[in-house]
């Protein structure tokens, strides 16, 4: 069974599992103790999926402030390549959307790779429309 919990603290489990889970998604290097309880107290939000005790995915709910209002993004959704397929995903996902709603925000963006076919048809699939924006990125280097 699982089970959706919010991570309020920093302990070796939730460690360990952006040590497993991070590489599943992306090349950047795994957050440190210091960068997670930064997140923690910024007002984001951040879910485990829990089976049996072992943490198996992990999601973001990225909340800031800027001069146009309070807004969020849904960042580093990502589940065990073993439990993939069994909804753990959208649960994290739907966890993430109720969290944005107890804000009071009025919506939530996303971006996800192209080639993650099976995640851009839950996004569609949970009510995510495709918006038609450029997308910029500036290396800034090491």
């Amino acid at each position: 069974m699982i089970r959706i919990d919010r991570v309020c603290s920093v302990e070796e489990e939730l460690l360990a599992a952006f040590e497993r889970l991070l590489p599943q998604l992306t090349q950047a290097s795994i957050p440190t103790v210091e960068e997670l309880r930064a997140l923690l107290d910024s007002g984001s939000v951040l879910l485990a999926a829990m089976e049996n005790q072992q943490m198996v995915g992990l999601g973001c709910l990225c909340v800031f402030r800027s001069p146009s209002g309070l807004h969020a993004h849904i960042e580093d959704v990502v589940v065990e390549e073993s439990q993939r397929g069994k909804g753990i995903g959208e649960a994290l996902v739907l966890g993430l959307v109720e969290e944005a709603r107890r804000l009071g925000l009025k919506g939530i963006s996303l971006t996800c790779n192209p080639r993650r076919q099976a995640a851009n048809r839950l996004y569609a699939r949970l009510g995510f429309k495709q918006w038609q924006t450029n997308n910029y990125w500036l290396e800034l280097g090491e």
